[in-house]
């Protein structure tokens, strides 16, 4: 008598194993471990938080985790400083002015004489005694901000990387838009006026100044090497810098400022291409001007590897100025009229 079939016993089936019972018992063990892999996943999710008139943006931001957006609405008196990576900030209709009392936070030291209130600071592990950053903040974008009348700067970016500010509005603080040991900073499509620089890079590498309109400044766009680094692989694109005849009066920091388009101090692979820069003329004393004033640093930094390239610049006093330091410095294809030395607007 020959041995029954696999499955049999005689003439009755038995519940043994098949590769179809297997099988479902494999789909149902995996649907198991996707659902308990996937609850962390779901508690961690990116969130949008609403904060709207009478609300506290800093609350909202301190409460946001890496990855998170924070959406703004109506009109705020705070200084506000950003700490959690990957941080989206976005105002629609956000209007932001100097409080009665300022916060005390990593971007605000009220026991510091004469330290300025900043309005969106983007800071991360800095030690200014030292100038080091021992960690950068990553990744924060802050867009669609109104920001009014702050004595330091509207936005600002300190010991950080990979920030950008896009699509905001600076009128009547010290500075627009501020960059300072940072790395990567993208300045893009705002509108600066009113404040001693539009735009202020200090000791920071890699930054990108593209399509913002900066007028009615001391200076538009100042780029400046300081003993903390050099300001270098840096583009300035596509800008409107035009009109910047406020008269700054001097201070520990800077002497008297007035009519400069775009300023360098000791940098290092900056290229300005593209822009228009008119008519930036002194509206009072000032230790330099014109459309473009490329120098070496106070502390004798020599301009290196400059390209001023493409653009339009007119209506300056002069046009461009270099103090013809450094190396590997070009002024070329510029439609302009006056320079010195002379000849670089041939």
């Amino acid at each position: 008598m020959s041995a029954p079939p696999l499955g049999c016993d005689g003439d009755r089936m038995t519940p043994t194993l098949t590769l179809t019972t297997i099988g479902r018992a494999l789909v149902v063990a995996l649907g198991a471990l996707m659902l308990v892999l996937a609850a962390p996943v779901a508690a961690h999710a990116h969130r949008t938080t609403a904060v709207g008139p009478g609300q506290s943006i800093q609350a909202a931001v301190d409460a946001a985790r890496p990855g998170d957006t924070v959406v703004v609405s109506g009109t705020h008196r705070e200084n506000v400083a950003i700490q959690t990576d990957h941080l989206t900030l976005r105002g629609v209709g956000a209007v932001l002015r100097p409080p009665a009392t300022p916060a005390a936070h990593a971007c605000f030291d009220p026991t510091e004489v004469g330290e300025a209130v900043h309005g969106l600071c983007v800071i991360g592990d800095v030690d200014f005694d030292a100038g080091e950053v021992s960690r950068y903040l990553e990744g924060v974008t802050v867009s669609g901000f109104t920001i009014r009348g702050f004595p330091g700067s509207a936005l600002a970016a300190v010991g950080a990387r990979g920030t950008t500010f896009t699509g905001n509005v600076a009128i009547g603080n010290d500075d627009g838009v501020r960059s300072t040991v940072s790395i990567g900073t993208r300045v893009v499509a705002n509108r600066a006026s009113g404040g001693r620089f539009g735009v202020r890079v200090a000791s920071s590498s890699g930054d990108r100044i593209v399509a913002n309109t900066l007028r009615d400044n001391c200076v538009g766009a100042f780029v400046l090497s300081t003993p903390a680094g050099v300001a270098g692989d840096l583009r300035v694109v596509g800008n409107v810098v035009d009109d910047n005849t406020r008269a700054c009066a001097p201070d520990e920091d800077f002497p008297p400022l007035s009519g400069i388009g775009v300023g360098l101090l000791g940098t290092a692979g900056v290229t300005i291409t593209g822009n228009h820069i008119n008519g930036n003329l002194p509206g009072g004393e000032t230790a330099a001007s014109g459309g473009v004033v490329a120098l070496a640093s106070p502390d004798g930094t020599p301009l290196t590897d400059t390209v001023v390239r493409g653009n339009v610049i007119r209506g300056n006093d002069p046009d461009i100025l270099w103090d013809e330091t450094g190396s590997g410095n070009v002024f070329r294809s510029n439609v302009c009229d006056t320079s010195s030395p002379v000849a670089l607007c041939r």
